[in-house]
């Protein structure tokens, strides 16, 4: 019989029991996310879309799917120390097939050692998940002894930076950046990601109003958030939208663009052809996704920004004209995003990103064909990965004689001269922008190339 027989033939797993237990549903929803995740490399962004989502979570009220989210977070960023700390207080491994109880442990583990939650609440709730599962009952004394052990022994029990790191990715980053940097990159995971504010215009009074600060790059870094950031002064009014300050560096790599074509590829959900818009373009922006392309055009609504908008494939869209400007912020590994969506650490692998750099590499080969002579061509994407970055860009340019390298210079980015390669490519790092407040460090790996064709 064929493996893909035997998978066929495997009976399927019992379902637990109803929750009938006030925060029990949820509990019993994070353990069935993480296992998505981890087993099937589902995105948690998918799992837990308000529309999309998983059926579960959108069953829930939300508060419990905000305590849900909490918890998946909580338990991928720090998996690898969990995995450590259970290890260590287990007389004997897990059976190699419970892997419900792997994540039902870890789901409570993640509350005792990382979340305001009442360990009491993490502890019987995590047994009574185990209870309600016919996979899991007969281990409910075991979870029972373990969560309580945890709770008893957490002032002790702290995280390690190079536990946030799966072993793929830790070979991948110490052969490109080396040991030192790669423990500092890890380090930063091991913080939730800050809330970044792209701002029309005058950073320093925005940050005055929101209560953060105005980074060198001109991006508002918000300091703490109580309610919801629709509630802010200048959400309504269109003054301002969430953008990473690391993916707010590629659209300003274009310079003076007032009155200029440009073209953003793979544009959604727009937080760049915002900024192109902004800055004076005539700009046409390209997503392949119709459900994708509606946010993107929501959120121009919002900011009281035009861009012709198009559902187009970008590896074969053909204009009737070449743009001045052409951005291709190209899909890629996203592990430079890991600090805000840790599951990427264990939905991607190293073959992913082999075969990600091959599609960028395609599709900057054709973005090129879309570049007027004289025109600015920069390739961008959120990989830390080198062979998603420099290596299609050297590709490239050694296939394509009619383009150059225009180098990034440091007064172009302020307070990040770091970033910037002997050759002038930008590398941001999630170890850069370092502050004293670890919820005020760090930002997105990103890569990025200006690239001129030759009049």
């Amino acid at each position: 019989m064929s493996a893909a027989s035997k998978k066929g033939a495997r009976r399927p797993a019992p379902a637990p029991a109803a929750p009938d237990r006030p925060g029990l549903a949820a509990r019993l929803v994070a353990a069935r996310l993480l296992g998505a995740v981890v087993e099937t490399r589902t995105s948690l962004d998918g799992l837990t879309d308000p529309k999309g989502g998983h059926p579960g979570f959108r069953a829930l009220e939300p508060r419990d799917q905000g305590l849900v989210k909490a918890i998946l977070l909580s338990a991928l960023r720090h998996r690898g120390t969990l995995e450590r700390v259970l290890a260590e207080r287990l007389e004997h491994p897990l059976p190699e097939g419970a892997r419900s109880l792997r994540h039902l442990l870890h789901v409570a583990a993640a509350q005792i050692l990382f979340l305001d939650v009442p360990d009491s609440a993490a502890v019987d709730l995590g047994v009574a998940a185990a209870d309600g599962d016919p996979r899991n009952r007969r281990f409910k004394g075991l979870v029972n002894a373990l969560l309580r052990r945890l709770a008893r022994e957490k002032a002790a029990i702290a995280p390690l930076a190079g536990e946030t790191l799966p072993g793929w990715l830790r070979e991948r980053l110490v052969a490109s950046y080396g040991v030192p940097a790669t423990e500092a990159i890890a380090l930063a995971h091991l913080a939730p990601a800050p809330i970044d504010l792209t701002v029309k215009s005058d950073p320093e009074g925005w940050a005055a109003r929101l209560g953060g600060r105005a980074l060198p790059t001109g991006t508002v870094r918000l300091a703490a958030l109580d309610g919801p950031l629709t509630d802010l002064p200048g959400f309504a009014e269109g003054e301002w939208w969430v953008q990473d300050a690391a993916a707010a560096l590629p659209a300003r790599l274009f310079g003076p663009l007032r009155g200029r074509r440009a073209l953003d590829l793979c544009a959604a959900p727009g937080g760049k052809t915002a900024q192109l818009a902004e800055a004076g373009a005539a700009v046409t922006a390209l997503d392949q996704s119709e459900t994708r392309m509606r946010r993107l055009r929501d959120n121009l609504t919002r900011l009281g920004l035009q861009a012709e908008t198009l559902v187009a494939d970008a590896a074969s869209f053909a204009p009737d004209a070449p743009f001045d400007a052409v951005l291709l912020d190209a899909p890629c590994s996203s592990t430079g995003t890991i600090r805000r969506h840790p599951d990427v650490a264990f939905t991607k692998d190293a073959a992913e990103v082999e075969k990600l750099a091959r599609v960028q590499a395609r599709l900057l080969a054709h973005a090129a064909k879309l570049v007027a002579p004289g025109g600015t061509l920069v390739f961008s994407n959120c990989s830390l990965d080198p062979a998603e970055g420099e290596a299609v860009v050297e590709a490239f340019l050694a296939e394509e004689p009619d383009f150059h390298l225009d180098p990034v210079r440091p007064e172009e980015l302020p307070g990040l001269g770091e970033a910037i390669d002997a050759q002038g490519r930008l590398r941001t790092l999630p170890s850069m922008l370092a502050d004293p407040e670890p919820r005020l460090s760090g930002l997105d790996g990103f890569f990025a190339a200006r690239l001129i064709r030759r009049g």
